[in-house]
């Protein structure tokens, strides 16, 4: 207990240092930056070859993988219907048969051969995806599929990104979270202030959608391999000018997670301070190759995964 109050005690610390550079930041920045996320824009169609890729990270997760794609397929059956549907699951570094039930279950199976994170299970996962939406969502389905279509429709309509937003006024939660775990995620989207200049309601859901080429975009130039990813994935959305729409959730808290909030917080603040010092350094810019090769790679990603009979 000593020890966990000491941990919380670095945190905070941590979170005044943090939340004073933000608060800086965020009154030169903030005007600007609101004008480009609420900018829906008219596009083309984005390239990709099929409507929808679901990225899965997964992590020894043999006796409920197979459930979660065969349940993806189900209940998404209408847009593989109309337009086509992917799965693709990454398996970070399990040592069971993850990846095995995953492919028997119909899905494209990446394997990392060591666990290096859910950022880089993700980052694997969009960039061999082959769909014109990519929306990733966690192994455990907190968050029900059939709340994916409303997503893959927004993007449709012009957003480059849709994410979901567990504090939006219209979420519905079946199950909480533990109080200490739902305490942690506000602490969480306090820190992400000292890299962002926008206020999220929520940016650790796990439930996100992305244009194909906005998705490779990002994911070719994201560094961090932890569950802190999600924050980088904003910060780079605010560097490029992207557009946003935060949408609400039906929350379906699974038992089971692999996240520990002490622990994984000060994970948090070091990778924190690792954006703001990569950003600062220029290691997010990006040229008009780089714009190029996120729309060829996105339509020439390659890759099978098709529903089960």
């Amino acid at each position: 207990m000593a020890h966990e109050r000491l941990r919380y005690a670095g945190i905070a610390v941590a979170s005044s240092a943090l939340t004073a550079v933000a608060l800086s930041r965020w009154m030169r920045g903030l005007s600007p930056l609101r004008a480009d996320l609420i900018r829906r824009r008219s596009l083309e169609e984005a390239p990709g070859d099929v409507r929808l890729t679901v990225v899965v990270p997964a992590f020894e997760e043999e006796g409920r993988i197979g459930t979660t794609v065969g349940r993806l397929f189900a209940d998404l059956d209408t847009l593989a219907a109309y337009g086509g549907l992917e799965v693709v699951v990454v398996d970070d570094g399990s040592t069971d048969g993850t990846a095995a039930e995953a492919e028997a279950a119909g899905a494209k199976v990446v394997v990392h051969p060591e666990n290096r994170g859910k950022g880089a299970a993700v980052r694997s996962g969009v960039l061999a995806a082959r769909g014109r939406t990519v929306a990733f969502t966690d192994a455990d389905l907190a968050y029900a599929p059939d709340q994916l279509p409303g997503l893959v429709e927004l993007v449709e309509q012009g957003w480059d990104v849709v994410v979901g937003s567990r504090r939006h006024t219209d979420t519905t939660t079946l199950v909480k979270a533990r109080r200490l775990r739902e305490v942690g995620g506000r602490a969480i989207n306090l820190l992400t202030r000292a890299v962002l200049l926008g206020q999220y309601r929520d940016t650790q859901c796990g439930l996100k959608a992305f244009r194909s080429d906005v998705a490779r975009l990002i994911f070719t130039h994201t560094r961090v391999d932890g569950f802190a990813f999600d924050v980088e994935v904003f910060h780079l959305i605010e560097r490029y000018h992207l557009s946003l729409t935060e949408v609400p959730v039906r929350v379906e808290n699974s038992s089971r997670s692999t996240v520990r909030v002490a622990r994984d917080a000060l994970r948090l603040v070091r990778d924190l301070f690792r954006v703001r010092q990569w950003s600062a350094e220029g290691r997010y810019d990006i040229t008009a190759d780089d714009l190029l090769e996120a729309g060829r790679g996105a339509a020439g990603a390659v890759g099978t995964g098709s529903a089960p009979d």
